[in-house]
């Protein structure tokens, strides 16, 4: 017996790929994902530096930025050809390999943005 909450249909098509259980489109082509609210942020976007797992190597990390997901790569893709280093964007943080806070921080001041350094 079908459980009444599940949404059912469609998950996967082979012209399209994945599709989103709720609006049916794909999911790159999503509706409801993309009109997702922005992450709530008090405005102030926090640079750290980070080595907890991963094998002693130190990571910038940037946390804090209100915007979407499209826009927060175009700025991941930014920050990484500034510090001259590779990086991800996963989850709402900008990753960037290497201790860049310095660098980060100043190129974000630069776009207007209000930055902290967090951490020690």
């Amino acid at each position: 017996m079908k459980n009444k909450l599940s949404t059912g249909g469609l998950v996967y098509s082979t012209e399209a790929g994945r599709m989103c259980p709720v609006c049916r489109q794909p999911v790159a082509q999503c509706a409801c994902r993309q009109a997702a609210a922005l992450p709530a942020g008090d405005g102030v976007v926090r640079v750290s530096r980070e080595t907890k797992g991963r094998g002693g190597k130190a990571v910038t990390v940037v946390k804090g930025l209100v915007l979407g997901t499209l826009e927060l790569a175009a700025l991941g893709k930014q920050l990484k050809a500034a510090c001259g280093s590779g990086g991800t964007v996963k989850d709402g943080v900008i990753e960037i390999q290497g201790d860049h806070v310095e660098k980060v921080m100043a190129a974000l001041k630069e776009q207007g943005h209000t930055v902290k350094r967090a951490g020690g």
